[in-house]
């Protein structure tokens, strides 16, 4: 996945559609008292800053619950990948560790770089809480310390098991299970679904292709020699009000595909990658 997008005036939403605004620094919200989660260590203690604390693994918060876990999963490795290697993406769809996940890299420089840029992105509508960790996760472990592997996972499968009770997520699980058999056993309401929007790399092919990270200073006719390398192209279309983006479009959606294959991540200045992605109809 490419560059964070820039963000867009409501001008160039009613041309795109929906286009995600780009994530601002923030520092992360303090997340609640240690919690210690399947192949990951406790998370980072509350009140814990970038700061004061870094290690290879990041905790998200806030993340759209109504979203499967395996598409959640390949959605994050997709939106951290361009920082460096992700080794591991941990999301699980209990209701205790719903709308959070870990996301784990080889060194702790290449996670706060990502936690910094990506803090708040409005990942499927709805912006991402980002803190670090409070220990390696079971694939880093792998990674840099195989010989000590073993008594990181025993110590991890104690700590959860000594925090079984005390743990304040599931405390909150346990309150809500409670509730319901109170309430006659029936099951907690459903929320009602909301519209999630689909990141820009997973929309379905079409002819137009939305361009990004454009340099302020393209003209049409850079474009048009840029994209008229490939068959069947019909229209450039720059927008006036926001000159870091474009349209083109093609005569059908198998030449739009191969330009935007071809011309993804393409240095147009030398320095800046263009994004392009299939534009929201």
């Amino acid at each position: 996945m490419a560059e964070v997008q820039a963000p867009t005036t409501s001008e160039d939403n009613a041309m795109q559609g929906v286009v995600t605004a780009a994530p601002t620094l923030a520092q992360p919200a303090p997340v609640l008292a240690a919690a210690t989660v399947e192949g990951v260590g406790p998370v980072v203690a509350e009140g814990a800053t970038p700061d004061e604390y870094s290690c290879e693994t990041l905790y998200i918060q806030n993340l759209n619950e109504k979203i499967k876990p395996d598409v959640m999963k390949a959605s994050l490795r997709g939106l951290f990948k361009t920082y460096g290697e992700v080794l591991d993406v941990v999301a699980h769809k209990n209701l205790r560790m719903r709308g959070q996940a870990f996301v784990s890299f080889e060194n702790p420089d290449v996670a706060k770089k990502a936690m910094k840029e990506v803090q708040r992105f409005p990942l499927y509508s709805k912006p991402m809480q980002i803190s670090f960790a409070r220990s390696r996760s079971d694939a880093v472990v792998q990674k840099k310390d195989p010989n000590n592997f073993d008594d990181h996972k025993t110590k991890r499968q104690e700590h959860k098991k000594a925090t079984r009770y005390t743990n304040p997520l599931k405390a909150k699980f346990r309150a809500k299970r409670l509730a319901a058999e109170i309430d006659g056993g029936a099951a907690l309401p459903t929320a009602k679904r909301p519209a999630v929007q689909m990141p820009d790399e997973y929309l379905p092919p079409n002819k137009i292709l939305f361009l990004q990270n454009l340099p302020e200073s393209v003209t049409k006719d850079q474009l048009n020699a840029l994209f008229s390398q490939y068959p069947n192209l019909y229209e450039v279309r720059l927008i006036p009000t926001k000159k870091d983006i474009a349209f083109v479009e093609f005569l059908d959606e198998g030449s739009a595909g191969v330009a935007k294959d071809a011309l993804h991540n393409y240095k147009l200045d030398g320095e800046n990658k263009i994004k392009i992605t299939f534009a929201r109809k």
